[in-house]
């Protein structure tokens, strides 16, 4: 009996180790980690491919098309969904997950769908090469498999997105764009979207869809809490502008910084400005968006403005619309819903200091021996 005992304490015991040795405490990833994940994807991705493919989708890092960025539908070079495989579309689809979080990839995989629905309600044929769910090109710049900086991009309609590393870490990751048309997809004969009286839309699998809903509910509530002396710091104009300004320019930059400082809020607001900016943030895998983060606190927060333009409510309609931005010595992020009558949406996020990672470069080659690739 005494042996029996025993030997169920000592089942016991062994019972706890393993138990913990099993589940340890979640961490988060480093940005060793993340780059490591990163680099082992694109590799990953880029074995599946033939001479040609390869050929196709990889460039140099110092070539020109690394800045040629746009959100609008047209011809891309890299390697776009419809030319890979089934096996290679998950591998380029994995590589996506390396640098956004679950609540960036569902925004990222739902833009990419977005192309059936538009297919729908524009009246196109269903082989469609203008509204086109497979118009996706991945690109990779550089070598991922040396110490030298590389970088990959995917773009199409409504989406950009491009990282770049170098040994040890994600140097950047942006510009970011993601953007949605229609805003709000939803049978209602009375919107002035008149694509949504249609009814197909009663029948479409995305129905009820608004993958930017976060980012334009937030910043309503942020608005309707400020006084009529914060708005006049705020809205810059009644009219809201007729997309973001910045447009695909390589170079972000508005002329000055208007609008509410964060200092000027008070504890309520502070919070709602903040949980706007994180939405945008939140985007990246956790890594990326405290490392952003952190250079935000490192330039002040309060020095970060809040800016709007257009409508003060969020009714769509014939001639609706708004914009806001917000704007620091360091990032620049603007939403615009002005096209079809407020049921479009674009939203991009700028590092006015290091987008396409040029700053963190230039900086790496100049304390470089081997200088440029």
């Amino acid at each position: 009996m005494l042996r029996l005992v025993r030997i169920l304490f000592c089942c016991l015991i062994v019972g706890q180790i393993r138990a913990q040795s099993v589940a340890p405490p979640k961490s988060k990833p480093s940005t060793q980690q993340v780059r490591d994940e990163m680099q082992e994807a694109v590799q990953a991705f880029l074995q599946t491919l033939s001479p040609a493919q390869r050929q196709q989708a990889i460039f140099a890092f110092d070539d020109p098309e690394r800045f040629n960025w746009h959100f609008v539908p047209r011809e891309r070079k890299g390697l776009p969904l419809k030319q890979m495989t089934p096996e290679q579309r998950r591998a380029a689809m994995a590589m996506l997950k390396t640098g956004l979080s679950q609540q960036g990839y569902d925004k990222a995989s739902s833009i990419m769908d977005t192309e059936n629905v538009l297919r729908v309600i524009d009246n196109r044929p269903p082989n469609d090469t203008y509204r086109d769910p497979e118009n996706y090109a991945f690109t990779v710049f550089g070598d991922p498999t040396t110490k030298n900086p590389w970088s990959w991009r995917v773009e199409g309609h409504h989406l950009s997105l491009q990282f770049l590393s170098l040994t040890g870490r994600v140097l950047a990751q942006t510009p970011t764009f993601f953007g949605s048309n229609p805003g709000v997809l939803e049978y209602d004969t009375h919107m002035a979207d008149k694509r949504m009286s249609d009814p197909r839309v009663q029948n479409l699998p995305q129905k009820g869809r608004q993958i930017l809903k976060q980012e334009t509910e937030r910043a309503f509530s942020l608005l309707k809490t400020l006084d009529s002396e914060q708005r006049k710091k705020a809205v810059l104009a009644t009219v809201a502008y007729p997309d973001i300004i910045t447009s695909n320019r390589r170079k972000a930059s508005i002329e000055k910084m208007d609008g509410l400082t964060l200092s000027d809020m008070n504890a309520d607001q502070r919070k709602l400005f903040l949980e706007l900016l994180q939405i945008y943030l939140n985007n990246y895998r956790i890594t990326l968006a405290n490392q952003q983060m952190a250079k935000l606190q490192k330039s002040g927060l309060d020095s970060l403005r809040f800016a709007w333009a257009g409508d003060l409510t969020p009714e769509l309609g014939e001639g609706k619309g708004w914009y806001y931005r917000i704007h620091g010595p360091t990032i620049l992020i603007e939403y615009d819903n002005t096209q079809t009558n407020a049921n479009h949406i674009h939203t991009v996020v700028r590092d006015l200091t290091n987008d396409f990672g040029e700053d963190l470069l230039k900086e790496h080659y100049q304390n470089s021996t081997h200088g440029k690739p």
